[in-house]
């Protein structure tokens, strides 16, 4: 269904928040060749156009494969600054405010890449992002849960000096065999500095994930969560505690989770009174970043002019930002409704 002009014109305005945003999920085509060639990485593609056309996933673990190997060309501070600054740049002309970025160390660390430079570059691009666009930010450290609990600790470990600039920690990666419970005690121990607890789960993973991380890692917000839906009396717990999902529309789709946007749960789970926002993921990779999402979603699902507002509302009143810019940014809000 095509957009009213009057959507259209509402998507572009609303200030958005963007609480779900894999860092290493923007790194375009274009970049993977331009770092490659900096640092003489042989790419097994042979244009930018090849390597856009081999984005086609059937599942989340096939988009991993790639998404891991583009991961290979970012090297040093200047690479992950660049990375963050040009996804602060699209976000920007998406009307973002405020975005709380995921990133994956033990992606680059395993690589040899030291914690430290992973950190100051994405610190250095989001420090730019606050002076030259008005975005403020946070940064979310998430641990890859195909790899071993011990594996997380020790990149908790070394995330130690930069503890003070993180504001939680995330749980990402393939959720098949790979459940919550599998990584309490590290999550207790962030918990325990001070960070805000986060987790993917109910994507390709049952519901009964979703009460894992809400149990055992005590989340303050469920990443994705869409199968949800799947347990009605998690769906009214969810609704009840104003439990923040962070779903992501066309990485839905994209991976199979949803064979069409028609069929996304997303208005449902709003009309029920879940606390539901709208990202974008992995927008490299899944075609698109957060206005595209709305677009999406509005073209696709019974969500009018209302909704979409709850929805940009939503995303404020989930976020970590103190409580005087949440009542400034709903008064955006509305001006523009």
């Amino acid at each position: 269904m095509a957009l009213t002009p009057e959507i259209e014109t509402l998507i572009r305005r609303l200030p958005k928040v963007e609480l779900h945003l894999h860092i290493e999920g923007t790194l375009e085509p274009e970049m993977v060749f331009a770092k490659a060639a900096r640092h003489a990485v042989t790419l097994p593609y042979p244009s930018v156009e090849a390597l856009r056309a081999a984005y086609a996933f059937g599942d989340l673990q096939s988009f991993l494969d790639i998404y891991y190997a583009g991961c290979d060309v970012l090297r040093d501070e200047d690479d992950f600054h660049d990375l963050c600054w040009a996804y602060l740049e699209r976000a920007h002309a998406d009307g973002v405010v405020h975005v709380e970025i995921f990133f994956d160390p033990q992606t680059h660390t395993a690589r040899g890449v030291p914690y430290a430079t992973v950190h100051r570059g994405l610190r250095r691009a989001l420090a730019d992002g606050q002076q030259k666009l008005g975005i403020s930010s946070a940064m979310i450290l998430c641990f890859l849960r195909h790899l071993s609990e011990e594996d997380a600790f020790a990149t908790l470990e070394q995330a130690g000096p930069f503890v003070g600039e993180l504001a939680g920690v995330g749980l990402d990666s393939g959720e098949r065999g790979n459940p919550p419970r599998k990584f309490e005690r590290v999550f207790a121990a962030a918990r325990a500095l001070g960070l805000k607890p986060v987790a993917h789960a109910g994507e390709e993973g049952p519901a009964a994930y979703i009460r894992e991380a809400l149990d055992l890692l005590q989340v303050v917000r469920v990443d994705h969560g869409v199968r949800c839906d799947e347990d009605p009396a998690l769906v009214a717990e969810l609704a009840a505690r104003r439990m923040p999902l962070t779903v992501c529309p066309l990485s839905n789709t994209k991976l199979r989770v949803y064979q069409r946007m028609e069929d996304h749960n997303l208005a449902r789970l709003l009309a029920a009174g879940v606390c539901v926002t709208v990202n974008s993921d992995d927008p490299a990779y899944f075609g698109g970043y957060i206005a595209d999402n709305y677009r999406a979603v509005a073209a696709a699902l019974p969500l009018g002019a209302a909704e979409l507002v709850q929805l940009a509302r939503n995303a404020v009143e989930a976020s970590w930002l103190p409580a005087a810019r949440k009542d400034e940014l709903v008064a955006q809000i509305a001006a523009v409704a």
